[in-house]
């Protein structure tokens, strides 16, 4: 077959799945996660096998360590991947929804009812729990989904995915809602990304260059989200032990994922009583800090950041740090330099806390709480199927709502326009 064709074949077959699949009722939705769940715990010694070759196969050809981290499932991770699915049964099939319904002069009476977008085309990278999770959501919110994911983590998606496949089939639910790209080619994505006719939506889940690249080749809407460039604010009236642990754990708890902390801003009240024990221990656990002047005065050890630092997403353990005189310059550095990802304000102040939620506009703004809960299983969503930082259609983790969309629908009675 050749690629044009394979490209047609996944297309064609998903829209007749996504027909199919939109008018299914919701218990036979849930009996299809059910079973996947179940397939997986069951499949679990297979899948973390065929895990540890991806992982040779990534050494083997040299692949960075945040790539070959992000490649790894481990038990725990294991865990949360089926946890996620049964969470997702447990929440609202979001498909038929009357989101609100109005009375006209005409006589109308006029609703907003959510259905599928349709089909969903995922582009992502290491990451195989991104397999089922994504599956799940579109399938609970109605939509079919085509999941290409990268060469790093092919025989983990290869199973996650079969075991998904044979869920659906037992249970009613069309196989080819699921179908997973096994080929590498990137000659067939850029097919893909031209079948508008039969394919609603493009999420690339990866790094600024895929996602770039996705969004310029595309006919088709693409959920886009170049960089996670989030921030920490220790406001003049946070604790001190709030501080460091919020600030530690957005750095430190996983770097290699777009919601770890990159910059931290730090009220100059409180920098000279908290900065250099902080930056002390944060060097300590191997993060590398790259301050301004007023920081490199207080821990001599930082270098000298660079206007670039302040834009940079390094997904590793390196933290550019900043005194600022007050919050309007924490949030005016913010506004210049963020990513419209997430973040977060650590303060006693609720007053000044509820200001920095009002006038952060970002996808994700907290407040005392660490910038690793800007997550779709962490917020509540089950899962996600990315993270969108621009405004339209989504903003933010993307679970079942957005992956709907709204239509009108108007009752009657006899009623004509005059």
């Amino acid at each position: 077959m050749t690629l044009e064709a394979l490209a047609d074949a996944l297309a064609q077959r998903a829209r007749s799945a996504a027909d199919r699949l939109a008018e299914l009722p919701s218990h036979t939705k849930d009996a299809m996660l059910r079973q996947s769940a179940d397939g997986l715990e069951e499949a679990r010694a297979e899948i973390l096998e065929a895990n540890r070759a991806d992982l040779e196969a990534g050494q083997g050809r040299g692949l960075p360590a945040p790539v070959l981290d992000k490649t790894r499932l481990d038990d725990p991770r294991f865990d949360t991947m089926i946890a996620g699915l049964r969470d997702i049964v447990a929440l609202p099939d979001p498909v038929g929804e009357m989101t609100r319904m109005w009375h006209r002069p005409s006589g109308l009476q006029v609703g907003r009812v959510r259905i599928p977008l349709g089909v969903i085309l995922v582009i992502y990278e290491a990451r195989p729990n991104v397999t089922a999770d994504v599956a799940a959501l579109c399938v609970k919110s109605g939509n079919a989904v085509i999941l290409r994911g990268g060469s790093e983590a092919l025989e983990s998606n290869r199973v996650i995915a079969r075991v998904l496949r044979q869920a659906a089939s037992k249970t009613g639910v069309p196989e080819d809602a699921i179908q997973l790209v096994s080929r590498t080619d990137y000659e067939l994505v850029d097919l893909l990304l031209r079948r508008e006719e039969e394919i609603d939506l493009v999420i690339p889940r990866g790094g600024e260059d895929l996602i770039r690249k996705v969004a310029e080749l595309s006919r088709i809407p693409v959920l886009k989200h170049y960089k996670g460039v989030c921030h920490v604010y220790l406001d003049q009236h946070a604790d001190p032990k709030m501080a460091r642990a919020i600030t530690i754990n957005s750095k430190c708890q996983r770097v290699a994922v777009c919601n770890a902390a990159e910059t931290l801003l730090v009220h100059a009240v409180l920098a000279e009583s908290v900065l250099p024990e902080l930056l002390a221990e944060l060097h300590g656990l191997g993060v590398e800090i790259r301050g301004c002047d007023r920081t490199r005065t207080l821990f001599p050890e930082a270098a000298a950041a660079t206007e670039e630092d302040w834009r940079e997403e390094y997904l590793d353990k390196i933290l550019a740090v900043r005194v600022v005189d007050s919050m309007d310059e924490g949030i005016d550095h913010i506004r210049t330099y963020g990513s419209n990802h997430t973040e977060t304000i650590v303060t006693e102040d609720l007053r000044t806390a509820r200001e920095f939620l009002r006038r952060v506009n970002s996808s994700s703004v907290f407040a005392n709480a660490s910038t690793r809960f800007s997550d779709g299983f962490q917020l509540g969503l089950g899962a996600e199927v990315g993270i969108s930082t621009t405004k339209i259609h989504w903003y933010g983790p993307m679970g079942l709502e957005g992956l709907t969309t709204q239509k009108f629908i108007a009752f009657g009675d006899g009623t004509i326009l005059e």
